[in-house]
């Protein structure tokens, strides 16, 4: 079973694949880890996007999605387009999409620290919040 923690920053998708078996975290590989939406306001661009996805959580067989939630409000809301990226995710068919924000996040890794540093992950440095996301949840299970 794997969880796709999934972090979005303006118009853009960043995801890190992750798996939890015998409270050992894996790693797993992704072809493409960043997924712009360009042309937010034409709707053939957003099914593009959302079926761009939906392939790609159906070859690595992503069952679960949890997404850093977003503020609506404030220095720190998110924006138009990064809401429409959330709903495309949201609508996407057998993939169970949750919500965490920042305060459980920050809890989760408090009650379970990360075991490396994240440096030592192997990942980019611009997925360490969708890792956190991702690590959150499974660590919280």
């Amino acid at each position: 079973m794997i969880t796709c923690g999934a972090e979005i920053k303006g118009s853009e998708l960043i995801l890190c694949l992750l798996s939890k078996q015998d409270g050992l975290f894996q790693i797993a590989e992704c072809r493409q880890v960043r997924h712009p939406l360009h042309n937010p306001n034409e709707s053939e661009s957003i099914r593009k996007f959302q079926r761009l996805i939906a392939k790609l959580f159906e070859d690595y067989k992503v069952t679960r999605l949890v997404i850093k939630e977003r503020p609506t409000k404030g220095k720190f809301a998110g924006g138009a387009v990064g809401f429409k990226i959330e709903a495309c995710l949201q609508l996407l068919e057998g993939v169970q999409v949750e919500l965490i924000n920042n305060a459980a996040i920050k809890e989760a890794l408090q009650k379970h620290p990360i075991p490396i540093p994240f440096k030592a992950t192997g990942l980019k440095a611009f997925q360490e919040s969708a890792f956190n996301v991702g690590y959150a949840a499974l660590a919280e299970e």
